[in-house]
């Protein structure tokens, strides 16, 4: 069985919305529920980065992209990748895209500390407020440069349109794409409600 190491509210929404696709039996564990699950989170990956997800044969893998490359390669009859080779490479280029442009700028607005040598109040929030608008931009190019790649409501969603959906859920962007990309923005909302994934947002995001 898959072990899923997240927490709600994070990336692994994205991990536990592709195994739900893949219809594979799989644990979540929330390592903030107990220093029990934060420890073993940390003998598997010392960096403690979620998700972290360890295969059934004990092979432990990180980085979204490449855990959601995984399964659409061990489980090819969920489509989470395209079958076509070149659908296929733009959707792992798509999902490169995401973690390289949106998700590290979504790093440096949660965490600008990190980034900076003198985390004074003011650096802190010009680092973020040019991370947050340089996050936005970002998704304006992959809504202009991807938007024929993703989910249709006819087949399932894959493994581009799961990462687009939970990784567009931070800092404002969905509410910056509503008037900046609006087309967009309406196929985000409809791989929201894909009855798979559907209880699984419910789950990291509440209403």
């Amino acid at each position: 069985m898959y072990q899923l190491y997240g927490k709600t509210n994070s990336g692994a929404a994205a991990i536990e919305a592709a195994l739900e696709l893949c219809d594979v039996p799989y644990r979540f564990i929330d390592v903030e529920a107990s220093a029990e699950a934060t420890q073993a989170l940390e003998k598997l990956n010392p960096l403690q980065q979620i998700p972290t997800l360890q295969t059934p044969s004990g092979d432990v893998l990180t980085e979204s992209a490449a855990i959601l490359i995984h399964l659409g390669l061990t489980f090819p009859a969920a489509r989470l990748l395209p079958s076509d080779a070149r659908e296929r490479d733009q959707a792992i280029r798509g999902m490169t895209y995401i973690v390289t442009n949106c998700y590290a700028a979504i790093g440096i607005v949660d965490y600008p500390e990190r980034w900076l040598a003198e985390a004074d109040e003011s650096s802190r929030e010009n680092l973020m407020a040019g991370a947050r608008a340089r996050l936005h931009w970002s998704w304006e190019v992959f809504a202009d440069q991807f938007s024929g790649e993703l989910y249709l409501g006819i087949e399932k969603p894959g493994a581009l349109d799961v990462l687009a959906a939970v990784v567009s859920r931070w800092a404002g962007s969905r509410e910056y794409l509503r008037n900046a990309r609006p087309g967009f923005s309406t196929w985000l909302e409809r791989i929201d409600r894909h009855p798979t994934l559907a209880p699984v947002f419910a789950r990291h995001w509440p209403s």
